[in-house]
């Protein structure tokens, strides 16, 4: 067994599966305290781009949709509308 902690998880850069795009790194977990388990991981895109209103876009990934994480990545499976789901400030998807 391998233990990781929490500043190297953020060194981890994470990948969709779906698409290949990568989103980013990690910068914090949500924890339900009842429940002792992790509920979401909050990912910020490298470029650290702003929306119209100034506020930093992010990823709200849930715990649910991580495949893997590895030594080099967070592997992450969201389909184009699950991505936009999860985008906090401006989607840069545009739905079919």
């Amino acid at each position: 067994m391998r233990l990781m902690g929490t500043e190297e998880l953020r060194c981890l850069e994470v990948i969709n599966l779906c698409g290949g795009e990568k989103l980013g790194y990690p910068c914090e977990l949500e924890i339900d305290l009842e429940c002792a388990r992790v509920i979401s991981l909050k990912v910020i895109p490298p470029s650290r781009s702003f929306s119209l209103w100034g506020e930093k876009e992010e990823y709200i990934i849930p715990w649910c949709k991580i495949e893997c994480i590895g030594e080099d990545a967070i592997l992450v499976r969201l389909s184009e509308s699950e991505l936009c789901s999860c985008a906090r400030g401006k989607c840069k998807k545009k739905h079919k």
